[in-house]
């Protein structure tokens, strides 16, 4: 077999739950051992767009927000959902603008990453922001947003302590400080 072949092979495959914005799939499959297994597939039916601004003095914003499935606070840096045939960068624009009411003129692709890929399919892709112009967020009804203006020095400490745990924030966070060389 070649390495990058799937070994794995599905024998059912049947929906448990769907909504607009994820699917989740039980299925009963043949382990690359050969044995009989299972496996359970979270799909998502948008990708995720995360985006850091960036001053020219090296600030950035966080969104602080209570996260439902963590039962628990959150800072991140700004986030969303996209559709697949949304382009990633007009939504990082959207997305910026909701959040933080900033608008930037320079953009950044940085990559992109699989947030969780031993049970879902979900795609992120992060962007850096510069030049930067300020208004007023425009948060959607199930977001309580808390802005905090941070150096990407200190939101580098924000992740190796622990304290903000998002993962396509804590990529998006070292790789930009990778590039300015913090």
């Amino acid at each position: 077999m070649n390495d990058f072949e799937n070994p794995w092979k599905i024998i059912t495959s049947h929906e448990v739950y769907d909504n607009p914005w994820i699917n989740i799939r039980h299925e009963k499959v043949i382990k690359p051992n050969g044995k009989d297994g299972i496996y359970g597939v979270a799909h998502f039916k948008l990708k995720a767009i995360a985006v850091i601004p960036l001053d020219k003095n090296n600030f950035t914003w966080l969104v602080g927000q209570y996260r439902y499935p963590l039962n628990e606070y959150s800072w991140e840096i700004p986030m969303g959902g996209g559709a697949f045939d949304e382009d990633n960068l007009e939504a990082a624009k959207r997305e910026l603008k909701e959040e933080t009411g900033i608008i930037a003129s320079n953009w950044t692709e940085l990559g992109k990453l699989h947030t969780s890929n031993s049970v879902t399919d979900e795609v992120g892709f992060m962007f850096l922001a510069e030049n930067l112009q300020f208004g007023e967020p425009e948060p959607e009804d199930t977001e309580v947003l808390i802005l905090k203006k941070i150096s990407l020095e200190e939101a580098v400490k924000m992740v190796m302590n622990s304290e903000i745990t998002d993962s396509l924030s804590i990529a998006t966070i070292l790789k930009v400080a990778r590039l300015k060389g913090i």
